[in-house]
């Protein structure tokens, strides 16, 4: 009679499967990804659930199974800035480890989403273990602070249009034409752009009304990218070569 897997063994193989598709984790052998997975803690979020609020204290860092984390901060008039929005494979809060005052943001499910909670105290261990590990989680933080840098560059741009445009061009596949496949909602595509569901709708009809792309679903056809990068240089108040 063949042996049935446990669901305790399922669920491990699960979880290193998921620290597999991590690049923080991807290059470690098969025993030190069954260590931590013997670790972690499932945790199921809620759409608009919160995983930690600014200045909690650190439980440790987080990888997206399924889903998506909005991290952001809130300013002192109540606007919120997104800083990214993380989905599966992508981990976050690594910097927390070991920082005293906790958390610097805020972490939010945008849909239903399941987060792997890597807690504090075993990873430290493990990372006093394996230097290459340490060296692994400053070249992810490094990716956070590229991701930053990129944030505040789209910041200058002055409106929503402009900031949709500049999205539209970075995303776009190569030729004049081409399918945009969003990772999660429209509501994350606004919150990403620092607008409201609302105008990103208008703003993305101003553009389909000019028959620069077509949404359906969360597919954004863009028909003209050499149209969409001269609106976005004119915007922007380049002047276009001769």
């Amino acid at each position: 009679m063949p042996l049935t897997p446990r669901t305790s063994d399922l669920k491990a193989t699960g979880l290193i499967g998921t620290l597999r598709c991590c690049q923080l984790f991807s290059g470690l052998s098969a025993e030190d990804l069954a260590v931590i997975a013997g670790f972690i803690v499932v945790q199921k979020l809620a759409k608009d659930e919160y995983l930690f609020h600014e200045g909690d204290p650190s439980r440790g860092c987080y990888l997206v199974q399924s889903g998506a984390v909005n991290v952001h901060r809130v300013s002192a008039a109540g606007k919120e800035q997104v800083i990214h929005v993380f989905r599966s494979g992508e981990s976050f809060a690594e910097a927390a480890l070991a920082s005293p005052t906790g958390y610097p943001a805020n972490a939010r499910a945008v849909e239903a989403s399941t987060v792997l909670v890597i807690p504090k105290a075993p990873i430290l261990e493990l990372i006093g273990r394996r230097p290459d590990l340490a060296m692994r989680m400053l070249g992810s933080m490094s990716g956070h602070l590229r991701v930053l840098v990129g944030m505040l560059d789209d910041l200058t741009l002055k409106d929503v249009e402009t900031r949709l445009l500049n999205w539209l061009v970075k995303h776009a596949p190569a030729g004049p034409t081409g399918k945009i496949h969003l990772a999660g909602t429209k509501r994350v595509l606004a919150a990403e752009l620092g607008t409201s569901s609302e105008t990103l709708s208008r703003t993305l009809g101003r553009l389909r009304d000019q028959h620069l792309i077509t949404v359906s679903g969360k597919i954004i056809t863009v028909h003209n990218l050499p149209a969409i990068q001269s609106l976005l240089r004119r915007n922007l108040g380049e002047h276009e070569n001769p």
